[in-house]
């Protein structure tokens, strides 16, 4: 419990500079004061393609090793995925209608790729709570999360590959058209969000162990009590 604290003072430690970077950057001169949404934007949904990528890597363990740990590493990554991912779509879409005028435009390939990658997940979520067997819920859930993670290369790369409104990746190896102090706030923001990734993670897996072992529990007790023998009814 004690990591954990120290783990989430980091974070807000963290997430208070990232914001001082993003508030004191200056803003852009087409965006205006609307540009600072980037270190939340971006930050989010680089956090959800992080977190479901670590998702596959404990789906792949899961399926090699079938430890538990594995698949409780698998689900918390996958939880805290769908929670960046929301918010990345959200900052998305205050962004999107002050400059585009519009909130959404499912023509937008970077949009809907990220809004299925959001629903995906989403499902991967309700198949662990539809399941009560931990190995059949595990195995499948495993399957899931090795063949899901293949939307996050199409979400980045979407709009590369399809030229709509969305725009290009704002850092590219050939440079980029952002202000070095834009480009810094935001890596700021990066690093401050991973931190927070890191404790939540430490967190959520921490109180998945502690239900698992109280559902071991119940069942060991559950075990313990048996009903008693006809024989030894005796009648009133």
């Amino acid at each position: 419990m004690t990591r954990i604290r120290v783990l989430f003072g980091v974070a807000a430690a963290a997430m208070a500079v990232g914001l001082w970077f993003a508030l004191t950057a200056p803003p852009d001169s087409l965006q205006g004061q609307y540009s600072r949404i980037i270190n939340v934007h971006v930050p989010s949904l680089w956090l959800a393609f992080l977190a479901f990528g670590v998702t596959a890597l404990g789906s792949i363990a899961w399926l090699w090793k079938k430890t538990q740990r594995w698949d409780r590493l698998a689900s918390a990554s996958a939880e805290i995925g769908v929670l960046f991912t929301g918010i990345g779509l959200f900052t998305g879409m205050v962004w999107g209608q002050a400059v585009w005028g519009r909130a959404w435009d499912w023509g937008d390939a970077r949009l809907t790729t990220t809004a299925v990658m959001f629903f995906v997940y989403l499902g991967y979520i309700a198949l662990r709570n539809a399941v009560d067997d931990p190995v059949v819920r595990a195995r499948r859930s495993a399957i899931l999360g090795v063949v899901a993670v293949v939307q996050v290369p199409l979400v980045y790369f979407s709009v590369n590959l399809f030229r709509t409104l969305h725009p290009i990746q704002s850092i590219r190896p050939d440079g980029s058209a952002m202000p070095s102090e834009m480009i810094f706030a935001m890596l700021v923001n990066v690093v401050a969000f991973t931190i927070l990734y890191v404790a939540l993670m430490a967190a959520r897996t921490d109180v998945a162990r502690t239900e698992e072992t109280f559902r071991e529990s119940e069942l060991l007790a559950g075990d313990a009590v048996k009903p008693p023998k006809l024989s030894e009814v005796k009648d009133v």
